[in-house]
């Protein structure tokens, strides 16, 4: 099943169904106010949920209403935590090139991590703003699950079913910011703005034999002020799937409900044939090429699309579809 969070009703969201071809929309405030709601009580509301999706896609319903992007916001507007891995070692390796780091002896032993900022979540049309063109914006298309309560020192092989919902998300980079940043050895913070994320999530089911498990194997499309920039396949040239990134995760604490635990940016070794998916990575490869980058970094007006699209080429989440915007 398909799920989304309209932008009404307080800073949770009203939770509502969304059919497979992503036409028709049905608020489900009977089974669960919010997806934060459903996810807490998941053994309660998902079969009642699963049985609402079936009759929207095979019979339609009367109190369905049309889709339109424009209405939601990110499917969990606010997490109790969301997680950050980095599980391509491809685009490890390019971006920390790129601030003259190396990669840590253990980084396809052990996936790094960083704790992000939660408490507000970009809608996945609400524009980007900046404030300082300097800070050297970037995108960061990438997948993420939700999760329903993880104990403390689960195994990695019991982590794949406490996966609950899949999304894509744009990790949003300062980065100019990040560089001084982590010179001083205490992590990201100034330098990682608000995220944002796909209007809909699914549930593995829905995924179909795209789902593996713990990963996702479809491409994932950028697409930069109208010219796709990227199509690295989400399955491809992965070090840590999502079950390994909940045991890392986890080793050290409970997680919540409502977990939300991300990917990294999604990036493959064959980077001349499908592109990338942040502009950090284009700009490395530039200066391996050329000795110097050429692609600038996001600025007012420049609109970032990411999305990613089924065998018969339908959009499974549909688009996180951004523009910057100056802030004074």
């Amino acid at each position: 099943m398909k799920l989304a969070s309209l932008k009404e009703g307080g800073r949770d969201g009203r939770l509502v169904l969304v059919s497979r071809d992503l036409t028709k929309v049905m608020p489900v405030s009977d089974i669960a106010p919010t997806l934060r709601d459903a996810v807490e009580n998941w053994s309660q509301t998902a079969p009642l949920l699963a049985a609402r999706s079936q009759a929207l896609d095979a019979e339609g319903w009367a109190a369905a209403q049309g889709f339109d992007p424009s209405l939601f916001a990110s499917p969990l507007p606010r997490a109790f935590q969301w997680a950050d891995g980095s599980a391509y070692l491809s685009h490890m390796r390019l971006v920390r090139k790129a601030r003259g780091a190396e990669l840590p002896p253990d980084a396809a032993v052990e996936p790094l991590m960083y704790q992000g900022g939660s408490d507000i979540f970009l809608a996945p049309t609400d524009p980007i703003p900046l404030k300082d063109v300097s800070w050297g914006l970037d995108f960061e298309a990438e997948i993420a699950v939700i999760t329903d309560d993880v104990p403390m020192g689960t195994p990695v092989e019991d982590c794949a079913a406490h996966i609950k919902l899949v999304m894509l998300c744009n990790d949003i980079s300062l980065r100019e910011v990040m560089r001084p940043e982590l010179l001083k050895g205490f992590g990201f913070y100034q330098s990682k703005p608000a995220s944002a994320f796909s209007p809909i999530c699914c549930t593995p089911d829905e995924l179909g034999d795209a789902w593996l498990g713990a990963k996702l194997a479809r491409p994932l499309v950028s697409t930069f002020n109208g010219v796709e920039f990227g199509h690295p396949d989400a399955g491809r040239d992965l070090s840590f799937d999502f079950a390994q990134l909940i045991a890392h995760a986890a080793r050290t604490r409970d997680l919540a409900a409502g977990t939300i635990i991300g990917s990294g940016t999604v990036s493959n070794e064959n980077h001349a044939e499908v592109g990338s998916s942040c502009l950090a990575e284009r700009r490395m490869i530039e200066i391996i090429e050329t000795g110097a980058p050429k692609t600038p970094f996001m600025k007012p007006g420049d609109r970032i699309r990411i999305e990613m699209f089924d065998a018969s080429g339908l959009s499974i989440f549909g688009a996180i579809d951004q523009r910057v915007e100056a802030r004074g």
